[in-house]
Formats: C-alpha cells, sequence, structure tokens
C-alpha cells in the first residue's frame, strides 16, 4: 500500500518537517477560506441555474412580448428587457445551463485527450515521445481560439463542436503537464522496484504511474472549468457555439452589441455572468488544489 502513495510522497514530506511549527498553517490549507467558500456559494447557485433555472428567473426566457421591448432594469424586469421584449434575468439565468455544461463537458474532454497523449509521449520511445511533443507544442503555441474555429470548421457549429473545439484545443496544455509527471514517476524508486520485481507493464502504469499524474490533472482541470466557459462564450459571441434563439451568454453579448448606446443592460448582465462563474471556478478550483496539497 505505501507504494502506491510514494509518487505523490513530497508533498507529504514537506507538511511533516513543518509540522512541528506549522500546523496551525497546515490546518488553514485544508480549509477553503473565504474566497473559497464564496466561490463554492457561487458556484452552487450555477448549479441551480443551470438544473432548476424556474427557481431562480420566474419568466420563461423564450416568451417574445414586443410592447416591453428594451425595458430597462425595473422590479417587474431586474436585468431589463431585450429587443424582443424577453426578460433578461430569465434568459442569463437560463442560459447558465449552456456556459456551464459546454465548459465542464470541454474540459473532460481536454483532460481525457490530454492524459491519453501525455501517457503515450511519457511511456513511449523517444520516437513517439518527439511526435506527440512536437505536435502538442506546436498546437499549444496557436492561439486556442483560432484551433477551436478550426475544429468548427471541419465538424460545423452547434454546441457539441463547441466542446470539441475547446476540448481539444485545451488537451496539449494537459498533455506536457502528464509526460512530465509520467517521466518522474518513470525514474521513481516504487517503479524501478516493481519493474525488477518483474511486475507487468500495465501494472507499474495503474498503480505506481497513474496516482502520481492524475490529481495534478484533476486540480488542473477545475481552473480549466473556467478558461472553457469563457472560450465557450467566445464560440457563441461568434456565432459558431448554442444556435439562437436558445439563451446562451456569449450570443446574448452578441445580440447586444446593436443597443449598446440605447440599452447596455443587454450586454451587461451577461458579460457580468460570464466574468463571476469564470472567476468563482477558478477560485474554487485553486482552493481545491491547495487543501489536496494540504493533506
Amino acid at each position: 500500500m505505501s507504494g502506491i502513495l510514494d509518487p505523490v510522497a513530497p508533498t507529504d514530506t514537506t507538511t511533516a518537517t513543518r509540522a512541528p511549527s506549522g500546523g496551525a498553517e497546515r490546518r488553514r490549507g485544508r480549509t477553503l477560506g473565504t474566497a473559497g467558500l464564496v466561490a463554492a456559494v457561487v458556484v452552487l447557485v450555477a448549479v441551480v441555474a443551470a438544473v432548476a433555472p424556474g427557481l431562480l428567473g420566474g419568466a420563461h426566457p423564450l416568451a417574445v412580448h414586443p410592447e416591453e421591448a428594451l425595458l430597462p432594469p425595473s422590479a417587474a424586469h431586474p436585468f431589463g428587457t431585450d429587443e424582443s421584449g424577453r426578460d433578461v434575468l430569465a434568459r442569463v439565468v437560463a442560459g447558465t445551463r449552456a456556459s456551464l455544461v459546454v465548459g465542464v463537458a470541454a474540459t473532460l474532454v481536454g483532460t481525457v485527450a490530454g492524459v491519453l497523449l501525455g501517457l503515450l509521449a511519457g511511456l513511449g520511445g523517444r520516437v513517439l515521445d518527439a511526435v506527440v511533443g512536437r505536435v502538442s507544442e506546436v498546437a499549444f503555441a496557436l492561439p486556442l481560439l483560432l484551433v477551436g474555429l478550426v475544429v468548427i470548421a471541419v465538424t460545423g457549429p452547434g454546441p457539441v463542436p463547441a466542446v470539441l473545439a475547446v476540448g481539444f484545443a485545451t488537451a496539449p496544455g494537459y498533455a506536457r503537464i502528464v509526460r512530465g509527471l509520467v517521466r518522474t514517476a518513470r525514474r521513481s524508486q516504487v517503479v524501478e522496484t516493481a519493474v525488477l520485481l518483474g511486475r507487468s507493464p500495465v501494472r507499474i502504469v495503474v498503480r505506481h504511474v497513474l496516482p502520481a499524474a492524475l490529481w495534478p490533472v484533476v486540480a488542473v482541470g477545475t481552473l480549466g472549468v473556467g478558461q472553457a466557459v469563457v472560450w465557450a462564450s467566445a464560440l457563441s459571441y461568434l456565432g459558431v457555439g448554442t444556435p439562437p434563439p436558445a439563451p446562451e451568454w456569449g450570443a446574448m453579448l452578441a445580440d447586444g452589441r446593436t443597443y449598446l448606446q440605447t440599452a447596455p443592460w443587454m450586454s451587461a448582465f451577461p458579460g457580468l455572468a460570464i466574468v463571476v462563474l469564470a472567476t468563482a471556478v477558478t477560485v474554487l478550483g485553486r482552493a481545491v488544489r491547495r487543501t489536496g496539497g494540504a493533506r
């Protein structure tokens, strides 16, 4: 059992050496902290909005009322209305599902693809490592939005292509992390001992290499959700994400461009939602990463 834990032992060693004088600091590291708790509440509200939008926005997000077009924020419409008289608050709440689902799904696609590429590079020979490394470096050097647009140009617009576009565009970053962790784990004493004992390669990878790489990737992946939300909204802003009239924050920003001077709330509230959710997910991811490292 101790051999399985050895690849991630450096964190335990550092904590142990500081235990006599830094117990309070270590205990603080095991909690989310004030910022992390606030971020967790924001993410929880976003999850509720995605699962049951009717609890936070009473009006139907697609209900059109031309006689109420472009009304400013009021008691009846806290976020105002758009050019078709639709309630902006209801559309922002309903749009949480599209942004959050696309962000989480794209992060899963990126992490899975990155782990597979990283394992190929870290466990394969020099030729395979060089090929995967060069391809990842070229993709990593390109602007993420450009890579996403290339993927969508091949697959066509829509929410699923947006997930694949953002996921594949972020995969090289995860691949570089996994490759470094795998190569470090291969040189560890635990893996060398397992090889000398005649353990099968599959067993060595599953029991010793993957445990050393999975937690850092999961921690970085939580940070990547916020970035994925931003890029998914950017694709919808360009008209290649979630198709109208479905509510989506990036598409709402694009719709509000024409009315920035007469109805700025059409763009202000969807933009604020993107910033708040992306920031909250990033802060929560960093807090989770710290708590995981403190154990």
